[in-house]
C-alpha cells in the first residue's frame, strides 16, 4: 500500500499515511467524543470530550506506528530491508522487501508486534495506576491506551494469515513441515476461514439490531478474506527475484547529447517519440537523465536557448541498476529513490533504461496469470496447469 501524504523518516524508515487514515481518525474521534467517555465521564463538559478524544486518537495511531516500527526494526536486523510504513484505516503496514528466508526469522518478525502491544498496555496500565486512576483527561487516555492496546495485541494474534498470528502459525508449521508454501497454504485456508467468521458475525449482528458494529465487522471479515488470498497468490506464483532487469529492457537505448536544447528534446524525443525520460551522454560514459519532470521545471519560452546538461539529474546522483538485477530488487530501488526511471549499466556500459511501468506491467501480467493457474485456467500456448498454486 502506498502512502497518500509522507510524515518523514524514523532511522531511515519512510513514514506515510494513506487518505483512509483520516476516515479512521475522525470515525475513531468522532465515536470517542459522542459515545464512550461520555458514558464513562458524564461530568465533563463537551470541549473536554472532543479535546481529549483528538488526543487519545492521536496517541493510539502513535501506538499503532510503534507496532510497525518493530516489525521493520526485526526485518531489518534480520537483512530484509524495510521501505516504509503506511498508516491506513485498519491500522498500519510495514512495506518489507522480500520474505523471511528461515521460519525464525518469520516468527520474531511476526510476534514483535503483539508483544509490543502488549508491553504498551502494561505501560500505559502502569501509568494509570501510579496517577491514582481517577477521572481526570490524563487517566482517562490512559486507560483507554491500555485497554486498546490490549484489544490491538490479541486481535493480532488470530491466526488468521496475514494477521501477525497467521504469521506466527505459518513460521510454526513452516518449522515442522520444512515447507514454506505448504504453511503458507494451510495459514491462508486458516485466514480464509476466520474471515468468513468475521463476515457471519457481522451479518448476525445486523439482523441482532446492531447496524454499526455488524457493517464493521462485515467490513473487516472482507478485508481479511482479500488479504489472505493475495498473499497467499503473492506467496506462491514463481518469486519475480527469478526474473531479471535483463529481460524487461526494450532493444536500443535513446541517448541525447547534452548540449542539445529542450526544445529539440520535448520536440523529437518527447512529443514525438512518446518518451518520458532519456539518457543523455556524448557518445561516452552516462553523464545523466533527464526526465519530463525535469523540463517542467524550465519556462516555455527558454526551451529553445536551455541545453539539456543544465536540466538533467547527472550521473553521480543517480540510482542504477544492472542488467543482472532482480525485478523485485529494481522495484525496491524504483520505490526507495522516488523516481520513474533506472539507467541499466553493465560494467560501465550502458545497455538500457527500465522505467517502473515495465516493472508493473511485468508484475500485472505475472499476477493474473497466476490467478488463473489458481483457478485450474490454461497459460495461453501451454497444456492445463491445474491447481499449479495449490501444490508445495
Amino acid at each position: 500500500m502506498e502512502s497518500s501524504l509522507r510524515l518523514g523518516r524514523i532511522a531511515g524508515i519512510e513514514i506515510g499515511i494513506h487518505y483512509t487514515w483520516l476516515l479512521a481518525l475522525g470515525l475513531l474521534t468522532w465515536s470517542l467524543a459522542r459515545s464512550m467517555f461520555p458514558l464513562d465521564y458524564p461530568r465533563w463538559d463537551q470541549r473536554t470530550y472532543w479535546l481529549v478524544a483528538v488526543v487519545a486518537a492521536l496517541l493510539l495511531f502513535v501506538c499503532v506506528l510503534l507496532h510497525e516500527l518493530s516489525h521493520s526494526f526485526v526485518a531489518r536486523s534480520r537483512g530484509m530491508p524495510v521501505i516504509g510504513i503506511t498508516l491506513f484505516i485498519f491500522g498500519g503496514v510495514s512495506n518489507i522487501r522480500g520474505e523471511a528466508e528461515e521460519a525464525g526469522d518469520e516468527f520474531w518478525m511476526a510476534i514483535v508486534g503483539p508483544l509490543t502491544s502488549l508491553a504498551l498496555a502494561a505501560l500505559t496500565w502502569t501509568l494509570w495506576l501510579a496517577i491514582g486512576r481517577g477521572s481526570t483527561p490524563v487517566a482517562a487516555v490512559l486507560k483507554y491506551l491500555a485497554t486498546v492496546n490490549l484489544l490491538l495485541a490479541l486481535f493480532n494474534l488470530i491466526p488468521g494469515f496475514p494477521l501477525d498470528g497467521g504469521r506466527v502459525l505459518r513460521s510454526l508449521l513452516w518449522a515442522v513441515m520444512g515447507n514454506m508454501q505448504r504453511a503458507t497454504r494451510i495459514a491462508a485456508r486458516v485466514g480464509q476461514g476466520i474471515a468468513y467468521l468475521f463476515i457471519l458475525g457481522g451479518i448476525i449482528l445486523t439482523f441482532q439490531g446492531a447496524l454499526l458494529n455488524g457493517i464493521w465487522l462485515v467490513f473487516i471479515g472482507w478485508f481479511l478474506l482479500n488479504a489472505a488470498e493475495a498473499s497467499y497468490r503473492h506467496l506462491t506464483l514463481a518469486p519475480p527475484q527469478r526474473m531479471t532487469v535483463g529481460s524487461l529492457i526494450r532493444d536500443g537505448v535513446v541517448t541525447v547529447p547534452g548540449d542539445l536544447s529542450v526544445a529539440n528534446l520535448v520536440e523529437r524525443h518527447m512529443l514525438g517519440g512518446g518518451r518520458r525520460a532519456v539518457i543523455v551522454t556524448d557518445q561516452g560514459p552516462l553523464d545523466g537523465l533527464v526526465s519530463l519532470s525535469d523540463v517542467k521545471h524550465v519556462p516555455v519560452e527558454r526551451w529553445a536557448s536551455t541545453p539539456v546538461r543544465a536540466v538533467m539529474t547527472p550521473a553521480a546522483r543517480l540510482v542504477v541498476v544492472s542488467s543482472e538485477t532482480s525485478i523485485q530488487d529494481a522495484l525496491a530501488r524504483l520505490a526507495e529513490a522516488d523516481v520513474n526511471q533506472l539507467p541499466v549499466v553493465d560494467d560501465g556500459r550502458l545497455v538500457g533504461l527500465l522505467s517502473r511501468g515495465d516493472v508493473i506491467a511485468y508484475l500485472r501480467g505475472r499476477e493474473a496469470l497466476d490467478h488463473a493457474r489458481s483457478r485450474g485456467e490454461s497459460e495461453p500456448g501451454a497444456p492445463g496447469s491445474g491447481d499449479w498454486a495449490g501444490r508445495p
